[in-house]
């Protein structure tokens, strides 16, 4: 029997996922080990191998076959956009990708001005803006604190993962639209869910009843 390789983000997703996992009693001791170097973790007796990754790599790694199943949040997999099945929402990590901004940005939206807009998500953004509310726009990619952007004028608005709001509501900034929904998926490699079939789905069935 071959090895069954899964590839999670590292953090909260990836502790939430093998208590999930371990609930079906699919469980990896290596991994509990806080000193361990290690980068690849093995369950050698049921045949299942682990390894953490960066959000944006594990769809990229479940796309090419390094991994046969991935765990990761839904933003990533539509930032991302690779070639693979999203087989379940796991519902941990729930969230909102939103549009956000000052109060006066809000006619700007309705009146589909051409807007600067400043996000980590561009691909999430401009699929948002051009197919959804066929508004044009100026898409500008920032890595750190989108919410500086509108307080210092380089956008009217910004896109954005919404948790709780109080980052938003502390800085003057409020949730305008929502884009879409997230949370955390379970995402499956093409030719896998072909050859081992069996294996996969019988954990994909677990998992569901465990949900």
């Amino acid at each position: 029997m071959r090895y069954l390789t899964f590839a999670l983000a590292k953090g909260r997703l990836a502790k939430n996922t093998m208590q999930l996992l371990k609930s079906i009693g699919i469980d990896c001791e290596e991994m509990e080990d806080k000193e361990t170097r290690k980068l690849i973790f093995v369950n050698e007796k049921q045949k299942f191998k682990f390894f953490l990754a960066k959000g944006p790599d594990v769809p990229t790694y479940v796309e090419y076959g390094a991994a046969d199943i991935g765990v990761v949040g839904k933003d990533t997999i539509l930032e991302e956009d690779r070639k693979s099945y999203e087989v379940l929402d796991l519902g941990f990590g729930r969230c909102r990708m939103c549009v956000c901004g000052p109060k006066d940005a809000e006619e700007l939206l309705k009146h589909h001005e051409m807007i600067k807009v400043a996000t980590k998500y561009p691909k999430i953004a401009r699929d948002y803006f051009y197919n959804k509310k066929h508004q044009t726009v100026d898409i500008i990619k920032l890595n750190g604190s989108v919410e500086l952007a509108p307080i210092v004028g380089l956008s009217d608005v910004i896109v954005d993962i919404v948790e709780t709001g109080s980052t938003l509501r502390e800085n003057g900034l409020f949730v305008l639209e929502e884009v879409c929904p997230l949370s955390a998926r379970m995402i499956v490699n093409r030719v896998s869910m072909r050859m081992e079939y069996e294996r996969i789905n019988g954990i994909i069935s677990q998992v569901k009843e465990k949900l």
